[in-house]
């Protein structure tokens, strides 16, 4: 597992430093309900940023704001600069994402599911050939290249989508709960190769999830979200100093509470934001 001991300012200091996600008095209403309700983030080019928070805070629907999924009721977005609503195709080609749900063609091979992305992206053969190559080598899956995808475990399946996410070369990686239902060795491989992608190309990864000391070790930054608005942005350190805790998930309790949201209850807003969908 990447472990990031301390804030990560000396080591962006070598990085470009200009702002690679940004979103200013971000907000989404369902109706009457507000799911995001005035987020403002500023997110590194480089930089690991994890967004926490409980089921139904809004982690999900931020994202989907972010990557052209959803549109904002109001607020600024940018991503490397663009518009995700008025400038959608510029967006999606900097970005890769990992949802939550598996979006892979189980009926396709390994590398047939990472070719057709690679086409979808306008990719030239030889260029998306290589590239493919490469991932399939990197995420320990060059064995199974030719193995159709419903015959691969969890753990390959999310290694797969990974590979996927950054086969265009994103600047941006969004990682929506990405490590839900994997083992620990999983786990610790899938942040391995993930934290080497970020050291070696610099790109930027933007990542929920409920496994807080997961967070705790790969993230530069953390921000937790609750009841759809930010309530702490900040090292997993100085989270903990604040709050005088020896862990980011005790620091989370301290900020958020303990009491579980009932995800079929409308003030919990991703609820309300699958519901708004239909």
């Amino acid at each position: 597992m990447v472990v990031k001991t301390e804030p990560n300012v000396a080591a962006c200091s070598s990085r470009d430093q200009a702002v690679t996600v940004e979103a200013r008095d971000l907000v989404k209403r369902f109706n009457d309900i507000s799911a995001v309700a005035g987020i403002s983030v500023s997110i590194r080019r480089g930089e690991i940023f994890a967004l926490l928070g409980p089921n139904g805070a809004g982690k999900t629907t931020t994202i989907q704001m972010l990557t052209t999924q959803l549109k904002p009721t109001s607020g600024v977005v940018r991503i490397d600069g663009f518009d995700p609503q008025r400038q959608p195709d510029e967006v999606r080609k900097r970005i890769g994402i990992v949802f939550q749900e598996p979006t892979l063609d189980t009926e396709l091979t390994a590398y047939e599911n990472l070719d057709l992305h690679g086409q979808l992206h306008c990719m030239a053969r030889r260029v998306r050939t290589a590239r493919i190559f490469a991932l399939l080598e990197v995420f320990e899956l060059w064995d199974r290249r030719d193995t159709l995808v419903n015959r691969f475990s969890g753990g390959m399946k999310r290694r797969l989508e990974i590979a996927r996410g950054l086969l265009h070369r994103p600047r941006i990686l969004f990682l929506d709960e990405p490590t839900l239902g994997l083992d620990p060795q999983t786990r610790n491989l899938f942040w391995t190769k993930v934290g080497e992608l970020n050291r070696l190309d610099g790109t930027t990864i933007f990542l929920t999830t409920h496994v807080i000391d997961e967070a705790e070790r790969v993230a530069d930054r953390v921000a937790i979200i609750d009841h759809g608005r930010i309530v702490a942005d900040d090292t997993p350190q100085a989270l903990r100093r604040r709050t005088g805790t020896d862990s980011l998930e005790r620091a989370f309790l301290m900020l958020t509470g303990t009491t579980v949201c009932d995800e079929t209850e409308p003030q919990c807003s991703d609820y309300v934001a699958r519901a708004g969908r239909g």
